[in-house]
């Protein structure tokens, strides 16, 4: 299943290999992205703590959690620009995050994904292929893991 939320490409191409970045948990310990990736369907969002776009697709993520918890993977990767590691710490804990928030230091996530602006997400398959990308609040992220799951059984059959 592939989607783009608004005009041109956003991020990788569909059916491209999800690429793997060094980045931090919350805590400053070294990770690697696709360690969150784990054999199930992953969806990616780049995010910041004063990105108005993010905030507003939230609802879309949490029912995205809700609905397909067990089936999927979700990463917040906040973006180190106008925002600190401290404010990306305090906002994940005052909201109660279900799932990991990591922190792209040094921008190697944002470039390995051609994550050119926040509130773009990224959709991996469970192969760890690029199936949706989409950027803004309009997303219908529900629908894309639907769509990814559904793939994933009919292979499977």
């Amino acid at each position: 299943m592939s989607g783009q939320a608004g005009a041109g490409q956003v991020s990788l191409a569909t059916g491209t290999a999800g690429p793997d970045a060094a980045l931090e948990d919350l805590d400053g310990n070294a990770v690697q992205l696709l360690d969150y990736a784990a054999g199930k369907p992953t969806l990616i969002e780049f995010w910041a703590a004063w990105c108005e776009q993010c905030e507003a697709l939230q609802p879309e993520i949490d029912e995205v959690v809700a609905d397909f918890g067990e089936q999927v993977n979700v990463v917040a990767v906040a973006v180190a620009v106008a925002q600190s590691l401290r404010r990306v710490r305090r906002h994940a804990e005052s909201h109660g995050a279900e799932y990991p928030y990591l922190w792209d230091s040094e921008g190697e996530a944002v470039r390995a994904y051609s994550a050119t602006t926040t509130s773009i997400v990224v959709i991996l398959d469970a192969e760890g292929k690029v199936a949706y990308t989409g950027v803004g609040p309009d997303q219908d992220l529900v629908g894309a893991v639907t769509g990814i799951l559904s793939a994933q059984q009919a292979g499977e059959d």
